[in-house]
């Protein structure tokens, strides 16, 4: 099976190494491994990707946590095969259209998932939650600032594989990317990277005088829709002269929520990975 462990936390000497040794020691085959050191924020932060037979899942698992005990670290075990449906959180801001086709996807059977959770920055989707029986948890401020620390008790409180951002439009930062990464947070950006980031990526397109738009799911990395992570695509055109807000419409009624669930679809069916931060198609390892 393939485990992947997440460490973060103050920078130090030796913090890979009992992690590194840890995994080899029970059997191991180390597929991956990332490492960052945060000089300016004198912060650690480390994923190791390996694989191991299934019989060690409690004994490594337990090891980790301890390793992140005696080292100061915030560490996470995670595996994307755990034999059973995935469990999603959804994080939303102001639009509906997204986080929809996520749970009628999941109930539907769309998408082989179940949502445990949602959390937004503002309460705009709480009726959506509450419409599909979903807890929903409110984590922004008055501006809709987010308590980035709160976002993350959640996930480990509702045991999340992983983390669909249905247009949730915060930023998250570096430490956040990092405890749940190996390709667990998945993003849905309103424009076709790499061509068109940022947060007006409509209105970019419409001044190059675009006539096809589109959307983009992709995992989250540090550094903001970079591209390289790119999971699916969809797209639709337009006739030239065709108002932007009508442009927009069309892209957030129909083309993004398609995008969004097609893209969890393919990660949650294990279709595709992150490798160095680059979306391979996936094998399946067994045992």
């Amino acid at each position: 099976m393939e485990i992947v462990v997440t460490a973060v936390g103050p920078d130090n000497v030796g913090l890979a190494d009992p992690i590194i040794h840890e995994a080899t020691a029970q059997g191991g085959s180390i597929a991956e491994i990332q490492m960052y050191d945060h000089d300016e924020a004198a912060v650690f932060a480390m994923m190791c990707r390996f694989n191991i037979d299934r019989i060690h899942w409690d004994s490594i698992r337990g090891s980790m946590l301890d390793i992140g005990e005696r080292k100061g670290l915030s560490v996470r075990v995670w595996t994307p095969t755990p034999g059973r449906r995935a469990r999603l959180a959804i994080c939303t801001t102001y639009q509906e259209s997204t986080p929809r086709a996520v749970l009628q996807g999941a109930r539907q059977g769309t998408i082989d998932a179940d949502v445990r959770v949602m959390i937004g920055n503002r309460r705009r989707c709480e009726g959506l939650a509450k419409e599909f029986g979903v807890p929903f948890h409110h984590i922004g401020d008055a501006e809709g600032r987010a308590d980035d620390d709160r976002l993350v008790e959640l996930l480990d409180e509702y045991d999340v594989d992983y983390v669909v951002l249905a247009r949730y439009m915060r930023v998250l930062p570096p430490d956040t990317c990092w405890k749940f990464a190996g390709g667990r947070i998945i993003n849905l950006h309103h424009g076709l990277l790499p061509s068109f980031p940022g947060f007006r990526p409509y209105h970019d397109a419409a001044a190059a005088r675009m006539l096809t738009f589109g959307a983009t799911c992709h995992f989250i990395v540090p550094e903001l829709d970079a591209g390289n992570q790119i999971i699916h695509q969809r797209t639709f055109s337009v006739l030239p002269g065709t108002p932007l807000d009508q442009i927009i419409r069309i892209g957030q009624e129909e083309n993004e929520p398609q995008c969004l669930l097609e893209g969890v679809r393919r990660v949650v069916a294990k279709e595709v990975k992150l490798h160095f931060h680059r979306v391979i198609a996936n094998r399946p390892q067994t045992g």
